[in-house]
């Protein structure tokens, strides 16, 4: 197959996910112990037999560029291949950042002219799941198609988070809802496209719309041959808290269909010494670990019960963790409880400190979209003090300290942030 051009969208903010994008775009999140989430993708990259992948970097960049490094640990290296990375630019004028996902492709029109290719594969580095994308691409061509969406069905209640498509009886997109209130379809897009590449330079050349879900695709399905591709197994979009926590609980469950492993996604374990650092984990006399991730340089002394932990994470004798992702390096102190949480990395939980217990039907304060299923967040770098109380829908910021703190008690839906930046 002549090989596609990948063009790797990985610029966004994120703000849905709250504190866990303060200082690392979202693609660059930890996810299920020892990846990132823009690990699936990059790997589906390189399991797809495709050697070049470009990967288009804006919003806090740094951790993201240091994760791919040379593109190394997805064979990303070597004659012939290569992870590109596209730092942030500007067009004319120095305030110019990308507008959205078509503006992107535009912004970086030259790289494209370079790498001359049939086909452009444009992707997200923000969503869990598993796709060979060569079938695609030969459905692509099959179809004759100017443009091919990877598309799959969602329950009803969700579709009004994605971009929509009607189709008729041969795959071929009639008509075009972005993320509409009173849906007619389940059939929802993934993010995934497969452009002609003279019909993509074309439409980004002659308009200077920014976004394909609102302005391209409509655009491209009135003048155009537009197909929808059929996509059926595991697929989350972990834009949201809820969403993220969810999706590292589905590695919990045998039969949500998440299976990293088996899927053949690569982390880069060279990054911060993950590989020659760490010891294998330790779980000593009187720990119980049921059904959970424990990843290399933990030490559990306590319980940990249906969580995720990232490594080095310590919990001690009479700590219990429960329904929780636990990242790099936290400390969980006795006699401490926790259930159903995010920590950042380097939490340290002193004594005694209750995360997660009590009433769930206040959301928080400020985010009440952002959370409000029970969910308590935990900074990166945060110190919770001995006996404290955190109770569900509550944000800690990174870098709270027991000064930050006025009593012994976080009510339901607070905010705490550090009294001094």
């Amino acid at each position: 197959m002549n090989e596609a051009l990948v063009m790797l969208l990985a610029g966004g903010v994120g703000s849905r996910l709250n504190i866990m994008v303060e200082a690392r775009a979202k693609p660059a999140v930890p996810f299920g112990g020892i990846y990132r989430i823009i690990d699936f993708t990059l790997s589906n990259v390189m399991n797809s037999g495709i050697n070049n992948v470009a990967v288009l970097t804006q919003y806090k960049p740094l951790s993201l560029m240091e994760h791919i490094g040379t593109g190394a640990p997805w064979d990303f290296i070597g004659r012939g291949r290569g992870a590109n990375i596209l730092p942030p630019r500007t067009g004319q004028k120095d305030s110019d950042w990308y507008k959205g996902t078509a503006d992107a492709m535009r912004q970086n029109i030259d790289y494209i002219n370079s790498h001359p290719s049939r086909e452009v594969l444009v992707l997200s580095g923000d969503h869990i799941y598993y796709m060979d994308y060569r079938p695609m691409i030969q459905f692509h061509r099959k179809k004759r198609a100017d443009m091919t969406i990877a598309m799959m069905t969602v329950p009803m209640d969700q579709i009004r988070h994605f971009g929509t498509a009607i189709t008729d009886r041969k795959g071929r997109i009639m008509e075009w809802e972005e993320k509409p209130e009173v849906p007619r379809t389940n059939l929802a897009s993934m993010g995934i496209y497969v452009f002609k590449t003279s019909y993509l330079l074309s439409v980004l050349q002659k308009t200077g719309e920014h976004d394909f879900g609102k302005h391209i695709i409509p655009m491209a399905i009135k003048e155009n041959s537009v197909y929808a591709y059929p996509f059926q197994g595991y697929w989350r979009d972990v834009g949201t808290l809820d969403a993220y926590w969810k999706a590292n609980m589905d590695l919990l469950d045998p039969s949500s269909g998440l299976t990293p492993e088996a899927w053949g996604v690569r982390p880069n374990l060279e990054e911060a010494g993950l590989m020659s650092d760490w010891p294998p984990a330790r779980v000593l006399p009187g720990a119980k670990v049921s059904n959970s991730v424990i990843s290399a340089g933990c030490v559990i002394e306590g319980t940990v019960e249906h969580s995720v932990l990232s490594p080095g994470v310590y919990v001690a004798r009479g700590a219990k963790v429960k329904d929780s992702v636990i990242m790099h390096e936290c400390q969980i102190m006795a006699g401490s409880r926790i259930a159903m949480a995010i920590l950042d990395k380097k939490v340290k939980m002193e004594k005694n400190v209750i995360v997660g217990s009590g009433p769930k039907d206040t959301p928080n304060q400020e985010f009440p979209e952002q959370l409000f299923t029970g969910l308590t967040i935990v900074g990166k770098k945060s110190l919770l003090p001995s006996s404290m109380h955190i109770r569900p829908n509550s944000i800690i910021y990174p870098g709270c300290s027991e000064a930050d703190f006025g009593q012994k008690e976080v009510l339901p839906g607070s905010v705490i942030r550090p009294l001094t930046p």
